[in-house]
């Protein structure tokens, strides 16, 4: 028990008084003479004993009337002895308003967020004036890295609105009891109003703090339902004008219903565009593809949604793409290269390719700047130069095709002057020529390189000859085609931010059949379609993104700045040049769900999608025995948990934890009962 003002206490001293009035009788006796006294003598000795008692009676009474009365003015509190605090009249008070998307469930009493926006208040006008007010939300925004007055807590909680940050109750609690930890005359108090979503809500990652006491107030929604779509994704990595493409959709459903019609529309441009039906199974997800022709060429914005209720942050993902790409590819061509018309077929008529040739007598280095794929295509010689600036280009992500010169010109010199290239770039060591004629195996269509490119293969499928290749020492590379004895044909070395492909033989006709062969237009189509590196379909907000541009044309002097697409959000994002690409960052500047363009000197370079992050939509959620079971087993002793069920008990637990149980009013009332008691003793004892 503990006294709001401990002071008047040295009231207590006015209990002598009534003790001196006991001990004093100050009543003056009458004498009254008697002839024969011996009948008066025993009512005398009689009506002794009975005053004796009465007197007694009464100084109890007025002893007990004076204390309570003293104990009322000096306000007793009972606290629990693991609550106890420091001084009851100053208080400093944390309050975390989880203001995430799962709070937009509801209950018997409506939205979880308004609940918990009415508790919070029932929190505050549980406090005094002179106490300071802490508040916290997801968004950790600057302005409440302060304390507030009642007042002022009652009209910030109104400000409050739902927000796509998704916070760890780990960092609500470090960034809360770090600011409350710089005062520590007051006594602390945190209360945490929230859904306790297990995605979220880490409890027993907390680390005992026995300074502040903690109180969870968890609030649960009637159902715990939701229908969301996760991702998409294209099965072609490049999106063409006129073109069928198919769209993967992956839909979510965190319910225990069963979803029997459900729709997703798609929209590109505004215009809705094609319509997929699906059904699913109770806490599953389902895979739905989407068959669509692109009717504009450029840059796309489009989204896919569904229907559903009540949360619905997640029921549109936005994405964009360019129909217009191109992949710079540089070859750099030997002095008696004979495949050049092989390759001018095939890259030089397509509009996919920015289709760029070199002489390796006459290198400009400055094309390989912004390429994404470079053929080395039967050079004698390579140079130290050379070596070094595709050194840097493999660092850089750039990806390489080395096709070996014609070993009938001179094998042995080849293997000599390919030896220091092949080293420098990590590829196996050439050793000799095995003028064995072998046809290749059959491809794996199963092999991540061939996706899309076989339906099925033929068994009887007449495959390349290859009359001459060079052996290969053993490397962790991956083999593509192999030869019938087992050596390989084509390799794909992985590099840490490249890969390079090495064929083991000349392509041409002295050498091999394979630049008229049918395998030969889609093997170097997925090499360049693999090298091209496009940008994501979409981003997530406030996950710290960052946007890769080519740095062609952009600046640091002409910032690019970020533009909302269709309103008038502008913003310059922290950018840093890296390996020819800019890198623009973004953390926490953009907030809504939407399109939105990187635009440089009033053109567009680039069409973005940001979508909020998912991991609010799976409803799961702590139970209170969980919570109790957890505060249990990290002996949390400062933490306490309030039944959210019963509003009014919420209330009026609220009411306990902050300030006690207040005693004056019951020692008010025993006061005048003894009063009472006392009056009745001296009117109807005789």
């Amino acid at each position: 028990m503990m006294f709001v003002y401990p002071l008047f206490l040295w009231a207590l001293t006015a209990i002598i008084v009534p003790i001196i009035i006991h001990l004093f009788n100050f009543r003056r006796y009458k004498k009254v003479y008697f002839t024969n006294v011996h009948f008066l003598k025993e009512l005398q000795l009689e009506s002794q004993s009975k005053s004796r008692l009465k007197e007694l009676l009464i100084l109890l009474s007025r002893i007990l009337c004076i204390t309570l009365l003293v104990l009322a003015f000096a306000q007793p509190v009972f606290v629990n002895k693991t609550n106890a605090v420091v001084n009851v009249n100053q208080k400093s008070i944390g309050i975390y308003l989880d203001n995430s998307f799962s709070m937009e469930e509801v209950n018997k009493q409506g939205q979880l967020f308004e609940t918990a926006r009415r508790t919070a208040k029932e929190i505050v006008s549980s406090y005094g004036s002179n106490d300071r007010f802490h508040l916290i939300t997801n968004d950790f925004e600057g302005k409440h890295q302060r304390y507030y007055t009642k007042e002022d807590m009652l009209n910030e909680l109104n400000e409050i609105k739902i927000s796509p940050v998704v916070r760890s109750f780990s960092d609500v609690h470090k960034r809360q009891t770090e600011f409350l930890g710089n005062e520590n005359k007051r006594s602390q108090f945190i209360y945490a109003l929230t859904d306790v979503q297990k995605s979220s809500f880490n409890l027993e990652e907390i680390k005992n703090d026995s300074t502040t006491q903690i109180t969870i107030v968890p609030l649960e929604a009637n159902e715990t339902n939701n229908l969301y779509i996760d991702s998409c994704w294209f099965e072609s990595p490049i999106q063409q004008k006129g073109f069928l493409q198919k769209l993967n959709v992956l839909i979510q459903n965190k319910s225990q219903k069963t979803i029997d019609a459900g729709t997703v529309r798609l929209m590109v441009n505004g215009n809705q565009t094609s319509i997929g039906s699906f059904s699913v199974e109770a806490s599953s997800k389902k895979e739905l593809a989407i068959s669509f022709t692109i009717k504009n060429e450029g840059l796309n914005y489009a989204s896919v949604k569904l229907d559903d209720y009540p949360i619905t942050f997640d029921d549109e993902l936005f994405f964009t793409f360019n129909s217009k790409l191109t992949i710079n590819t540089v070859f750099v061509n030997g002095k008696e290269a004979t495949t050049l018309p092989f390759f001018n077929s095939l890259f030089a008529a397509d509009s996919l390719f920015n289709y760029v040739q070199l002489s390796e007598n006459a290198i400009d280095y400055s094309k390989f700047k912004n390429a994404d794929l470079i053929v080395l295509n039967e050079i004698n010689e390579p140079s130290n130069g050379l070596i070094s600036e595709l050194t840097k280009f493999t660092q850089k992500g750039g990806n390489i095709v080395v096709i070996p010169p014609d070993s009938y010109r001179d094998a042995k010199l080849n293997v000599e002057q390919y030896a220091p290239f092949y080293s420098a770039l990590g590829l196996p060591a050439i050793s000799n020529l095995d003028t064995h004629a072998l046809k290749l195996n059959k491809p794996d269509k199963n092999d991540p390189f061939f996706e899309g490119v076989f339906e099925k293969i033929d068994p009887q499928l007449n495959l390349p000859i290859s009359l001459q290749h060079y052996t290969q020492a053993k490397s962790s590379g991956q083999i593509i085609y192999s030869l019938q004895n087992g050596d390989p044909f084509l390799t794909r070395v992985n590099m840490q931010n490249a890969s390079i492909y090495l064929f083991s033989s000349s392509l041409s006709e002295k050498q091999s059949n394979f630049c008229k062969h049918a395998l030969f237009v889609p093997t170097f189509i997925r090499i360049a379609v693999t090298s091209l590196r496009p940008q994501p379909l979409f981003y997530k907000l406030n996950t710290g993104s960052t946007i890769r541009l080519r740095s062609e044309g952009l600046t640091s002097e002409a910032p690019p700045h970020i533009v909302g697409h269709g309103s008038k959000m502008d913003m310059i994002p922290e950018m840093r040049v890296i390996n020819n690409y800019m890198n623009l960052f973004v953390d926490k500047q953009l907030s809504l769900a939407g399109f939105y363009n990187v635009v440089w000197q009033g053109s567009v370079k680039q069409n973005l999608a940001f979508n909020y992050d998912r991991l609010e939509s799976n409803l799961i959620f702590h139970t209170l025995e969980e919570l109790k079971d957890i505060i249990s087993k990290n002996s949390l002793k400062n933490y306490s948990l309030i039944d959210h069920k019963n509003t009014s008990s919420v209330a009026k637990a609220i009411q306990l934890e902050a300030n006690g149980t207040k005693l004056w009013k019951w020692c008010l009332l025993f006061s005048l009962l003894f009063i009472a008691i006392e009056i009745c003793l001296i009117r109807f004892l005789k």
